[in-house]
């Protein structure tokens, strides 16, 4: 059993690096800064650092989201939870990567406690209001309005011009490894809260498996989301990508450190179009469909917990 929940959050987290890792770096593929392949392996430098500083800043994050408050600490403690919950997390987040779709880690593993908090036991409504929903509910949009702001005021302070320079290139760099970061520092303790249950994984030890596992994920199978990231929310010049950087590594940054479970999916896309809309590049098409998976990530995530724990309590007991 504790086998089969290591596998399964390896897999959670191979799926968050094929789906979230390149989000820092989008822009700079996306406005021709850089290649796909040298923005990929930036992003799996810059993640991996942040891996690391999770390991001195994650009690908060692993408290959140070992789910203590949100079910029963009963339930928290059985193996075949925390494996349906793994489990509901990593399929989740493997269809939206095949299907190029971004979507939230937070989400999915949100969804996937509450499925399966549900099936057995009480779920508390006003923890999952004040810690998840809200944070996940104000963060995408308060990234558009960032993402606008900050760009019409570099704009104005000529520190985001359309066209590359020496100077630009070096800070786009910079911001791009910064929500790459961020993101680790703010992910990574999600991931590793499901392993809290599998004693010879405590702390630094599940830590590292789970930045290993990211980066091998977002090396090996993160084209496609890259693909709608960087092409398919809105056109972007490096002054742009830069702007858009630099609001979600701000915000991200921010919750990290203050122990909120924001997506930074729904900050780097909510800055890329908050860019758009101020441009009017956006491209609603792909937008959408974007904010529709985003809609039925959770859900989906919590009938797939609800789904696994049932199936494996009756074959486990």
């Amino acid at each position: 059993m504790l086998l089969l929940i290591t596998i399964a959050v390896v897999v959670v987290a191979y799926a968050n690096g094929a789906n979230a890792n390149f989000k820092g770096v989008a822009s700079l593929f996306g406005s021709g800064t850089t290649s796909y392949r040298t923005a990929v392996n930036w992003a799996a430098v810059t993640t991996a650092a942040g891996c690391v500083l999770a390991l001195f800043l994650s009690a908060g994050m692993l408290k959140t989201f070992s789910g203590k408050g949100l079910v029963p600490d009963a339930l928290i403690a059985q193996p075949l939870f925390l494996l349906s919950v793994a489990a509901a997390a990593g399929v989740t987040g493997l269809l939206a990567t095949r299907f190029g779709f971004p979507v939230s880690t937070t989400h999915m593993l949100t969804g996937a406690l509450l499925g399966a908090g549900w099936v057995e036991g009480e779920v508390n409504v006003v923890k999952l209001w004040e810690s998840f929903i809200k944070p996940l509910l104000f963060s995408p949009v308060l990234a558009v309005v960032a993402g606008a702001v900050i760009y019409l005021v570099l704009k104005t302070l000529r520190l985001a011009p359309d066209h590359r320079t020496r100077t630009l290139d070096a800070l786009h760099f910079l911001s791009a490894g910064a929500v790459c970061f961020a993101r680790a520092v703010n992910d990574t303790p999600k991931m590793a809260a499901l392993l809290l249950g599998v004693g010879w994984l405590h702390g630094s030890a599940g830590m590292i498996l789970i930045a290993v596992a990211m980066a091998a994920g977002g090396l090996i199978s993160a084209k496609q989301v890259a693909e709608t990231l960087a092409h398919k929310i809105t056109d972007m010049n490096p002054g742009q990508g830069f702007a858009a950087n630099l609001a979600t590594a701000l915000l991200v940054t921010t919750a990290s450190v203050s122990g909120l479970p924001v997506s930074t999916t729904h900050v780097s896309v909510g800055a890329l179009l908050g860019i758009g809309v101020t441009t009017r590049r956006a491209k609603w098409h792909t937008v959408i469909p974007v904010l529709a998976a985003w809609v039925i990530t959770l859900p989906v995530s919590a009938l797939m917990a609800a789904a696994f724990f049932y199936l494996v309590r009756t074959f486990f007991t």
